[in-house]
């Protein structure tokens, strides 16, 4: 049965049960069916009044389970008409002792059905969901206090506590307990972010002619030139040099014009040399970068090239939009992250470029 034929036959139900003022409605997930509605809070809730809620049945999502499910929720409707609904029946067949280990396990592999596993999903598993889900107890029950007490062994206010309370709602909301971690993120923004010094762009290009290594040097000169991610260098597309195409990077592919086209010459970027190097993964190549960096005693970090790419976009004058879509982020975080680095000098550096265009505003005549 075709999931088309499926998602149809669950509206058709759905739309007798609102006919008939049913209040519930049947959704699914996978292949699996389950009903939605307003029911009270389940037993092991901190909750008091009846919410939004989902209520699971262990129904395989084909036409017999349809109409199972939907008479299942017109007695559910029914019971919660007469104020009669307990959550007792629909939860005594869950392995209450379920540990966090079976959980995380069950949870990975639903992880990774909903999407293919390839070196950028499993770095981001890794690096996100793996670090926080094991500091779980392992063979503890996996309930909402233990959940908290692993958010809680991190800092409040930071990134690292916004990425533990994310994975503890998808993890919570995988194995239904109701509760919403978020609350405990806290106020983490990259305005809370240090500015920290950045490079003279004749650092940047007295710098390049000291990497002996004409392989490394290539990949400094495109950093350099395009403000590029560090693992960036090994997925482009020269063919419109100067401007250049990112095949693929964090967030998709994407072209990029050199904020100085001059550098494209001096860094002899169209004789294209990339190092040899073993990673497989995004998170592998940056962190090749960054070695070659310190064995290169190149005297900043690969992002300060990003950072100083994005300072001189606005002395260029480049619209802040157009310079986000060029650095792979939204206009949002182009604005909150990178305009820390902006001093005076630039201020009075984009005023003086403003003041001496002929076409600028000019006051009253006495």
């Amino acid at each position: 049965m075709a999931e088309i034929d499926i998602d149809g036959r669950i509206a058709q139900a759905n739309g007798r049960l609102k006919s008939a003022k049913v209040g519930i409605a049947i959704a699914r997930q996978g292949d699996r069916l389950y009903l939605r509605g307003t029911f009270p809070p389940k037993p092991d809730s901190d909750k008091k009044a009846p919410y939004q809620q989902r209520l699971a049945l262990s129904i395989h999502a084909n036409p017999l389970g349809i109409k199972t499910a939907e008479a299942e929720a017109r007695k559910v409707g029914a019971l919660l008409d007469c104020k009669e609904f307990s959550w007792h029946p629909y939860l005594s067949d869950r392995k209450i002792a379920q540990t966090c280990g079976d959980w995380v396990e069950k949870f990975e592999k639903d992880y990774f059905a909903k999407r293919d596993r390839n070196p950028k999903t499993q770095t981001t598993w890794r690096k996100n969901y793996h670090e926080v889900l094991k500091r779980l107890p392992v063979d503890a029950p996996l309930t909402v206090e233990v959940l908290k007490e692993t958010i809680f062994r991190v800092d409040p206010d930071t990134r690292s506590r916004q990425i533990y309370c994310m994975v503890a709602n998808s993890l919570a909301k995988f194995a239904s307990l109701d509760f919403d971690f978020s609350i405990y993120s806290g106020n983490h923004s990259p305005l809370k972010v240090s500015p920290r010094d950045l490079p003279t762009d004749q650092l940047i290009q007295e710098t390049y002619y000291k990497i002996s290594n004409p392989a490394w040097q290539w990949v400094y000169g495109m950093l350099a030139t395009y403000g590029l991610r560090p693992h960036e260098a090994f997925n482009l597309n020269l063919d419109d040099l100067p401007i250049l195409t990112v095949t693929d990077g964090k967030t998709g592919g994407r072209r990029v014009w050199a904020c100085y086209p001059e550098w494209v010459e001096t860094f002899q970027l169209k004789s294209v040399a990339l190092p040899q190097v073993t990673g497989k993964s995004n998170a592998d190549l940056g962190e090749r970068v960054s070695k070659a960096f310190k064995r290169y005693a190149i005297p900043f970090k690969p992002y300060d090239l990003r950072h100083c790419w994005a300072v001189r976009s606005l002395e260029f004058g480049l619209d802040i939009s157009l310079a986000a879509q060029q650095m792979g982020h939204s206009a949002k975080v182009h604005s909150d992250l990178y305009h820390h680095w902006i001093s005076d000098r630039h201020h009075q550096k984009a005023y003086d470029l403003l003041m001496q265009r002929s076409d600028r505003p000019k006051p009253p005549i006495p």
